[in-house]
């Protein structure tokens, strides 16, 4: 079942839902908008391989701090997290989907899925299109839609990005 903003607000009055901070226009109809921090990471262009199991990202990522806004160049990968901090219960999934004006800007994110239990900065990479695109910092840009799961998790997501606190590059396995 997909929740509705009525439902999203009392998964957050009792406790099940968590984002901070919280706007007065995060809860939208059907899912709730989250905003770009002020950090980035820059996806280097190279022939280097990177080991998916043991990853050194030592020249392949270069954070920034961004002020106002930064430009996605042309068919650019970059790693950006949200502003918000999210925290679901063991009841609740989300599907991340990228609000249609960044799509309209030939601006596109793969498939993300958060997962019950899961806390934290989210970490999305989004992808340049034909164009550089200059994009405002706390601007909203991901919705987040949100189901209920038929029988709560005993135990919800403890993977190595729980607890992110802004952008995380792939890290090594625990």
């Amino acid at each position: 079942m997909i929740l509705s903003a009525l439902d999203l607000r009392r998964a957050m009055e009792q406790g099940s839902l968590i984002i901070d901070p919280l706007s007065n226009d995060t809860i939208r109809e059907n899912g709730v908008d989250l905003r770009f921090s002020e950090e980035i990471v820059r996806l280097q262009p190279t022939n280097r391989v990177l080991d998916i199991q043991s990853p050194c990202n030592e020249g392949l990522y270069v954070k920034e701090k961004v002020a106002d806004s930064f430009v996605l160049g042309k068919y650019e990968k970059v790693l950006v997290a949200t502003l918000e901090k999210v925290k679901l219960g063991n009841d609740l999934m989300a599907f991340c989907q990228l609000r249609s004006t960044f799509s309209r800007a030939g601006v596109s994110i793969p498939p993300t899925v958060v997962d019950a239990g899961f806390e934290g900065n989210l970490t999305i990479q989004i992808s340049g299109g034909p164009f550089p695109v200059k994009i405002p910092t706390k601007t909203r840009f991901l919705h987040l839609v949100f189901a209920e799961l038929k029988t709560p998790l005993v135990t919800g997501y403890e993977g190595k990005y729980k607890h992110d606190n802004g952008v995380a590059p792939p890290k090594k396995d625990r």
